[in-house]
């Protein structure tokens, strides 16, 4: 990794999407796979061929958690709060708030809100 691709600098393209209200996660040209999380290779075949694309943002709910007790001062004022990791339907997962109910099993789509200026994920039925 050289000092231009710092994992930030890798994930520059999902956050610019989040600013945006789009999901984007990496595919890979080689052999189609998508991830969401930004790597100098493909985590299905090793390629180094990754480009970008934006999700329609519907999918899945994979995991589903509600937390009582959050983790820090910032994201007190929203606790509690469901957090759940979606299958994305173009193969990626990624994890995002979502709305109150929302179960394993779930077809969801993705919305977007503002927290403490930070563009994040909320997933809805």
């Amino acid at each position: 990794m050289t000092l231009e691709q710092t994992p930030l600098a890798l994930a520059q393209p999902f956050i610019d999407g989040l600013v945006n209200n789009e999901i984007r996660f990496q595919y890979c040209n080689a052999c189609g796979a998508a991830q969401t999380f930004a790597h100098d290779a493909c985590q299905h075949c090793g390629a180094e061929d990754l480009g970008w694309k934006k999700s329609s943002g519907h999918g899945t709910v994979y995991a589903a958690t509600i937390v009582a007790r959050a983790p820090s001062d910032a994201f007190r004022a929203l606790a509690p709060y469901t957090l759940v990791v979606v299958e994305l339907q173009e193969g990626a997962r990624i994890m995002g708030h979502a709305v109150p109910g929302v179960r394993i099993g779930d077809r969801v789509v993705a919305s977007f809100f503002v927290h403490q200026g930070q563009t994040l994920i909320r997933f809805e039925k």
